[in-house]
């Protein structure tokens, strides 16, 4: 089939999840109770979310039966426009917050799945997104219509196939990165469990508080690495920006440490660093900068840091009036007692191995993300031929 130029709602089923339309009626009934995504569950292709909506609760959250399935294609379409999952294979159904949507390629039609997947990050479907995009006074929203009737270069179901390929296999070596840092750290954390150790501490006792602030339109350097709260959550990888653009101040962060959100404690939000030699590190002011003593590791500091008890031990001593804005004061964090890492030994040195394993695989996705960024463009606009783009990722994974 030749290459031709169509528009979406052609080539996917009919959308079940139609925003703000349809009578509310509980699926519950049918499939018990469901995962709910939410847009802040929608990271970098990846699909994140623990919690269920039980019987009775779905029709008072959400509106009609908003359900998929595995392969379908999700996309964020009011807050945060165009994050864009696919549906794992081997997942359950979820159902949906309204801010989100999902669209169902034809069964045995001419658009392949992954293919809308990787169009919906291309260049192509932005700058129509950027056109008909609206804006009310609290977010930004794209509706469901619209995305619909956005067009797309159509090449054949073969190279789709095969652009889906070359992307996905860059994709694939992310995702098994991603799981084996998650397992290192899950096994370094058992390590220090509070349930292991009787000794404590208070945590003054193993670091000390660093609270140098720079302003960052001043920093001479090209380039410096911003350890924000959104870099944390979109892979734990700090992002290397122009200082010139960060427009508020942070503090330094200079050598191994470890960052604790003080807000909203309960999130896991304990960030195990060690700045690059040569590039200015800064960290967001939400972050408390804890620098190791007494000969404690930088990787011990956090296996205790970053504990779930010490975490909701945390969230029982914040202040604020709203949710968003619920801290806890660094004082009550220094002052408060975590698992005494001096007394790990040999655990310790395990702890720092496990600690360097997830670091290592954090940052080879970082460059194959990198990697499938530049390559993503080239492809789905036909620029890059795909058989030259295999032999660049053939390099990588």
């Amino acid at each position: 089939m030749p290459e031709r130029t169509v528009q979406l709602s052609e080539l996917v089923g009919k959308n079940l999840l139609e925003v703000g339309a349809g009578r509310p009626r509980s699926v519950t009934a049918d499939y018990g109770p469901l995962p709910i995504l939410r847009v802040a569950d929608v990271l970098d292709g990846r699909i994140e979310t623990a919690e269920h909506v039980q019987a009775g609760i779905f029709d008072r959250r959400t509106l009609g039966p908003k359900v998929s399935q595995p392969g379908d294609i999700v996309l964020t379409v009011k807050g945060t426009v165009g994050r864009v999952a696919m549906m794992p294979l081997e997942g359950s159904i979820f159902s949906y917050s309204p801010q989100l949507c999902y669209f169902r390629p034809l069964v045995n039609g001419p658009l392949v799945p992954r293919y809308l997947y990787y169009w919906f990050k291309s260049e192509e479907f932005w700058v129509q997104a950027n056109v008909v995009k609206g804006q009310t006074d609290m977010a930004d929203f794209i509706s469901l219509g619209d995305v619909s009737s956005l067009k797309m270069r159509l090449p054949s179901v073969a190279e789709q196939r095969a652009v889906s390929e070359v992307l996905g296999a860059l994709d694939d070596k992310i995702t098994v990165n991603e799981r084996i840092a998650a397992a290192s750290e899950a096994l370094a954390l058992a390590l220090a469990s509070p349930e292991r150790w009787e000794s404590r501490v208070r945590l003054d006792g193993i670091c000390a508080l660093r609270k140098v602030q720079v302003t960052p339109v001043e920093i001479t350097e090209a380039a410096v690495d911003h350890y924000s709260l959104p870099a944390f959550d979109s892979g734990k990888i700090p992002a290397r920006e122009d200082p010139a653009g960060i427009k508020s101040g942070k503090f330094l962060v200079q050598g191994a440490a470890v960052l604790l959100s003080k807000l909203n404690p309960e999130i896991p939000r304990v960030w195990n660093v060690l700045p690059e030699v040569g590039v200015p590190a800064l960290a967001s002011t939400e972050f408390l900068v804890l620098a190791p003593i007494g000969g404690v590791s930088s990787d011990e500091l956090w296996s205790v840091a970053a504990q779930s008890t010490f975490r909701n031990e945390l969230a029982s001593k914040v202040t604020g009036t709203s949710k968003s804005h619920q801290r806890v004061r660094p004082a009550e964090v220094m002052a408060s007692e975590v698992v005494d890492p001096r007394h790990f030994g040999a655990d310790g040195q395990k702890i720092q191995n496990l600690s360097g394993t997830a670091s290592a695989m954090r940052k080879e996705a970082a460059t194959l993300s990198a990697l499938r960024d530049t390559l993503l463009p080239q492809l789905m606009s036909g620029r890059l031929r795909v058989k030259d783009a295999e032999k660049i990722v053939e390099d990588h994974v």
